[in-house]
């Protein structure tokens, strides 16, 4: 049994049911996935304002991280739902039962729209090697600059002249890593 606490509430994740007791005082029982439900309707009335939200993210980890606040306990949505998808999936199929898409897949998609061809061949490089980390780690490996300081991205050089001599500079970088992003949620269904 594995215990949270979401706003000084201690929750209790029982195989596929979470334990809180309400603001009566009252026991509460209910399966994970109506939890989940719940918390997030409190957020997002609907699956189109979260994905607009979402989009509109500078910082897709600054919603994962605002979501854990109020609730969404991810690593209990993970072991129940599947480690291979996205929080965003995650979400998507849980609250708004929407069918859910792994991570390879969303890599795959952008894969297969030919997305790199714009950008000279370092560049390219680097925006497939973040598609892969996403793929294997998710958005936050993307979001993350230091990446840039680990294999397989060492091999193109330091992060210093990856963002130079790949993208122009630091802002051109993360400007490149935004729209990576936006093509890996390209597909979201409204």
């Amino acid at each position: 049994m594995r215990k949270y606490h979401v706003n000084g509430v201690q929750v209790k994740a029982l195989a596929e049911r979470v334990q809180y007791y309400d603001t009566d005082g009252k026991l509460v029982t209910e399966s994970f996935k109506d939890y989940t439900r719940k918390t997030m309707i409190k957020e997002f009335a609907s699956l189109d304002e979260f994905t607009k939200r979402w989009n509109q993210a500078e910082r897709k980890q600054a919603i994962i991280d605002e979501l854990a606040q109020v609730g969404i306990l991810w690593e209990a949505l993970e072991q129940e739902v599947g480690q291979e998808m996205d929080p965003f999936d995650m979400i998507c199929h849980v609250v708004y039962d929407q069918p859910p898409l792994t991570r390879k897949e969303r890599a795959e998609n952008v894969k297969k729209r030919n997305y790199f061809t714009k950008y000279g061949e370092t560049a390219q490089q680097v925006l497939e090697n973040l598609l892969d980390k996403y793929a294997d780690d998710g958005v936050q490996e993307v979001e993350n600059i230091r990446v840039l300081k680990v294999a397989p991205f060492t091999e193109l050089g330091s992060m210093k002249e990856i963002l130079e001599k790949g993208f122009g500079g630091k802002p051109q970088y993360l400007q490149a890593v935004s729209e990576l992003e936006a093509e890996i949620y390209n597909n979201i269904a409204i």
